[in-house]
């Protein structure tokens, strides 16, 4: 089986989980967090060499006050937990979008994690966090203005690579493989620009029901895609 180099979630569903068991939405953000450790370890041990995951967006902040505060001490619960996992596993962990919103001590725990696992060998482990695509690409059209005003860019060295370079993705390969649990079939402001090229599967499981055999139906799919006219292969006549 041909495994995805780079697999990016949309971990959708914990709220809907965990009202349909009676529970508070925050319970089933709790579990869905630690569903990703567990997602992140079959997704290596099957050969995934990148895991970008959707754990926080700029229009979360909208949510009620309570959620967001559950699951701003949440994130910092995780901080705890990911550099532990992190060395344990070898997983080189980043954070992808504008982390400066956050307070000061979660700013903190991120960039700790980062320095701690910066030389890791095992999962490239990205985690977007207050993040949204179009907020991405206006914050790296506003170090290249900088640059260009400060003399260190032409606007004959703007291109597509370099443009890129300004993205908090820089230096990691764009996603073979974009999955959205819970049935939404969306991309909700992620990954807008590496995206382009990306094999889309959306499941109605919700994100902490989403199992290693789950992970192993989307890279099925995947591989049974027909790339040429963007359909799944249903026999030997249409291979």
């Amino acid at each position: 089986m041909n495994v995805p180099q780079h697999i990016a979630i949309i971990l959708d569903g914990n709220g809907r989980w965990a009202k349909a068991k009676g529970m508070p939405r925050n319970y089933g953000h709790a579990q869905g967090s630690k569903n990703v450790e567990r997602i992140c370890e079959d997704a290596y041990k099957m050969g995934v060499k990148y895991l970008t995951v959707y754990a926080f967006s700029t229009e979360n902040w909208s949510r009620p006050k309570g959620e967001v505060d559950a699951l701003m001490t949440l994130l910092r619960n995780y901080m705890k937990t990911c550099l532990k996992t992190a060395e344990k596993n070898r997983m080189r962990v980043r954070v992808i979008g504008d982390i400066t919103r956050l307070d000061t001590d979660i700013q903190k725990r991120i960039r700790e994690l980062e320095e701690a696992s910066k030389d890791n060998d095992g999962l490239n482990f990205q985690i977007a966090i207050n993040y949204g695509s179009r907020d991405e690409m206006v914050r790296a059209m506003r170090r290249m203005v900088k640059d260009c005003e400060e003399g260190r860019l032409s606007s004959d060295d703007v291109t597509e690579e370099r443009f890129e370079s300004y993205l908090d993705t820089h230096g990691i390969p764009d996603p073979d493989l974009l999955i959205r649990t819970s049935g939404e079939m969306r991309l909700s402001n992620y990954l807008l620009w590496q995206l382009a090229y990306t094999e889309f599967y959306f499941t109605e499981v919700p994100w902490p029901d989403f199992t290693k055999e789950e992970l192993e139906k989307a890279i099925w799919q995947y591989n049974n895609r027909d790339r040429r006219y963007g359909k799944i292969k249903e026999g030997p006549e249409d291979v």
